[in-house]
């Protein structure tokens, strides 16, 4: 029995990286012989089974062959006499096909280390195309490492453009796919992901609303990158900088799906875009699930954002009726989301990505004085039910008027 340190930890200590996660692979042994030292097995489909001390997860060296669609259409095979190098075959990526023993001594039969060194994202071999996650999977990685300078190679590229046009995409989960999504989207450059999606052909699948969004030009004015497809990459590239949360991210993504609706005569002007890409923005959500706050303060950005912008300019009814739509008085951190995703939106914009966004403070101080209206009062002038309601927002409003006036003075 040899015992093998394999894929991402080797990768990411030739890097430099901090290690998190460690995957191990044991060669020669059986499941009998992994129960005799105490290893508890977990794995359903192929025999995985937990260390009995540090609970760190050991699998069998296995090989695999494709048996049907999607990311689940595998059949695997381990024993005894399945090699290391048979094992690390199966992987996606030559960076992540490397094992170490437990003196570091490095085994790399497909040149790993080179394509690290050259920063090339490299499918190990030809069976890259059974598995469609791994488009996603390469894009995520693309995502995580742009900022050492990796690439994905031009023939990775075209197995990624062949296994889009497949239609295997379609066969992956919305869970799997969700999965993939949202780790790519906390990654330091979340665009890039979306960039080479976009150059695979990947994209128009999977989020064909967002694919829309490139080629459709905005007003220069507004919009000194002029394509909405290079904005929306931008707002989330900002949103990355700024270290926003998943439900931020997400939000940023699909802000602006309403422009890729708008006729061709009528553009660079997209009237009512927040309210035509509504149900494109439930769509994309209800296709991979998202949970339910990305989902909510997506669908709330998409609606609103523009108030956000304007947010000087409202009328007082106008700045309450915003106010009651995201329930600031029982959840405050969705407004404070939806302000610093509008911030994101108007930062994502070439040139000017310094830009002040003095609505931000405004929005906040909003909400503070909406929130600070005391309902005691009310009680004990009698008002109840409906009628409370109505005199707390008369109250409110009074607040909000005397807090523009004082900003406007």
């Amino acid at each position: 029995m040899q015992i093998f340190k394999v894929g991402g930890a080797v990768r990411d200590r030739l890097l430099g990286k901090p290690v998190t996660d460690i995957d191990w692979v044991v060669v020669g042994a059986t499941t009998e012989e992994m129960l005799a030292q105490g290893y508890r097995p977990v794995g359903a489909d192929f025999p995985v089974f937990l260390h009995p001390k540090s609970g760190e997860e050991y699998a069998l060296a296995r090989t695999e062959r494709k048996s049907g669609r999607g990311y689940g259409g595998f059949t695997f095979h381990a024993s005894p006499e399945v090699t290391l190098e048979e094992d690390l075959i199966r992987r996606d990526l030559t960076i992540n096909a490397m094992a170490e023993d437990d003196q570091q001594n490095l085994t790399d039969p497909y040149h790993g280390q080179r394509d690290l060194d050259a920063r090339i994202l490299r499918h190990v071999s030809p069976a890259f195309a059974e598995d469609p996650l791994r488009v996603l999977r390469v894009a995520r990685f693309a995502a995580r490492y742009a900022e050492l300078g990796f690439t994905v190679a031009p023939e990775t590229l075209e197995l990624m453009r062949q296994l889009s046009e497949s239609g295997e995409l379609e066969a992956l989960t919305a869970e799997r796919s969700w999965k993939e999504i949202s780790r790519a989207l906390m990654e330091d450059q979340p665009q890039v992901f979306i960039q080479v999606l976009r150059d695979c052909g990947a994209l128009k699948v999977l989020m064909p609303e967002v694919d829309a969004l490139f080629g459709v030009p905005q007003p220069e004015a507004h919009h000194p990158e002029i394509d909405t497809g290079v904005h929306t990459l931008s707002v989330l590239e900002q949103s990355a900088l700024h270290k926003q949360p998943l439900t931020v991210r997400w939000a940023c993504l699909l802000h602006d799906l309403g422009k890729g609706l708008t006729p061709e005569e009528e553009w660079p002007r997209h009237i009512a875009h927040e309210h035509t890409g509504l149900k494109l923005i439930k769509a994309v959500n209800e296709r991979f699930k998202a949970p339910k706050d990305c989902q909510e303060l997506a669908l709330l950005v998409g609606k609103y954002h523009t108030h956000g912008h304007r947010a000087l300019e409202l009328k007082a009814s106008t700045l309450l009726e915003l106010l009651q739509s995201f329930d600031v008085y029982r959840r405050p951190q969705r407004f404070e989301e939806f302000i610093v995703a509008c911030e994101m939106d108007a930062r994502g914009r070439k040139g000017l990505e310094q830009r002040s966004y003095p609505q931000a403070d405004y929005l906040r101080g909003a909400a503070k004085v909406a929130r600070e209206v005391a309902v005691q009062p009310l009680l004990e002038k009698g008002f109840k039910g409906p009628e409370l309601g109505e005199a707390l927002k008369r109250e409110r409003l009074k607040a909000l008027k005397a807090y523009k006036d004082a900003a406007s003075a």
